[in-house]
């Protein structure tokens, strides 16, 4: 089993990412994030955004199949 180093953060890597893309306007639902960041906890990662300032939001929408999903974007602050 490999150790991973106590100074090592994975979840501010992926949050650092997250706030990148979603600095550029897009929105971005949890099989997103999986898909393209390896997160496995897109409502965490917006959390720890939030705590660090970052005004992030959710909203629920409906994709083609039916299914509600929570959306998440930067607002701007007004």
């Amino acid at each position: 089993m490999t150790q991973v180093p106590l100074d090592f953060d994975h979840k501010e890597d992926q949050a650092s990412k997250i706030l990148r893309y979603l600095q550029t306007g897009k929105r971005l639902t949890s099989l997103e994030a999986l898909k393209m960041f390896g997160c496995m906890r897109l409502g965490g990662r917006a959390y720890d955004l939030k705590k660090q300032g970052h005004n992030i939001v959710s909203e629920m929408i409906r994709l083609s199949n039916g299914k509600r999903v929570a959306e998440y974007r930067l607002e701007d602050d007004q």
